[in-house]
């Protein structure tokens, strides 16, 4: 392929129009970051001037198409990857003033309540928000009406006869994280917090994953073959997206319970016969 050519992918204008150079030496995936948020952002409502989390961001790509892009404000958080060569990034993309790096865990973020007019997650909310209790976590920093949008790699359906055979090579019992569109679409009805606008699964997604790696990874010949295998039978990308309920009220985590000790006897006292 001509180097000028790396990358150009026409349902994906948005993130066609960048370096490939700048796209892979950002990389930090199995999936190219701008191609799932662009996907992402076609069923969201990311109007100038709104704050967004771009949560689990790796090494901000995504923060700074979604800034340069949508001219919202991001604050691009990840635990893996170092803030200040997010900081750099942006700089560099003359992003800077509204792209603000922080080095923070998913489960313990440092916002105050309702900050955020949307929270994106591309390729990592199944590392955390699996968890049946995250959701309340996380939607107490989303307005009222805010949406929360993920993209990422997922399943195809669900796996009710075991792991299929051309993943068995390749698959590892942490993957036991991914899930189908629809898993996510029952997941967050389930536990009543956001209204599901959207949960769908990108058509010929493998493709894409498959070309990324190839381009990015050539040497993860497992699971180029596993993909390529696979043929999007079971493995692909899937996004969600939900808005907050406005008539739902969200408490903050429980951290510690307040308590105070008072003396006790240690022991029964002694009766008859006893030593």
């Amino acid at each position: 392929m001509p180097t000028n050519d790396r990358l150009l992918v026409e349902r994906f204008p948005r993130a066609s129009r960048y370096h490939p150079d700048w796209v892979m030496g950002g990389f930090s995936g199995a999936a190219n970051p701008l191609w799932l948020t662009e996907w992402l952002a076609e069923v969201m409502d990311l109007k100038p001037g709104m704050r967004v989390l771009d949560l689990g961001c790796g090494r901000g790509l995504s923060s700074v198409f979604l800034c340069r892009e949508f001219d919202v404000q991001v604050w691009a958080v990840d635990l893996w990857f170092p803030a200040s060569e997010r900081l750099e990034r942006a700089r560099d993309a003359g992003v800077a003033d509204r792209v603000f790096p922080l080095h923070a865990d998913a489960r313990s973020l440092p916002f105050a309540r309702e900050f955020f007019d949307a929270i994106v997650s591309i390729d990592s909310f199944f590392y955390y928000g699996t968890d049946d209790t995250y959701l309340a976590n996380l939607a107490r920093f989303l307005k009222p009406g805010g949406q929360l949008g993920i993209a990422g790699a997922g399943l195809i359906q669900e796996f009710n006869a075991g792991i299929p055979d051309a993943l068995r090579a390749w698959w590892t019992h942490d993957m036991g994280c991914l899930h189908s569109a629809l898993w996510w679409r029952q997941q967050w009805e389930r536990i009543g917090i956001l209204e599901v606008e959207s949960a769908d699964t990108m058509a010929e997604g493998w493709r894409l994953w498959l070309d990324w790696l190839r381009l990015i990874a050539p040497e993860n010949q497992l699971e180029i073959s596993t993909i390529d295998a696979d043929r999007g039978r079971s493995l692909g990308y899937v996004r969600a997206v939900g808005r907050r309920r406005g008539n739902i009220s969200l408490d903050d985590p429980v951290a510690s319970l307040p308590t105070q000790y008072v003396k006790r006897p240690l022991l029964r006292e002694s009766g008859a016969g006893n030593k």
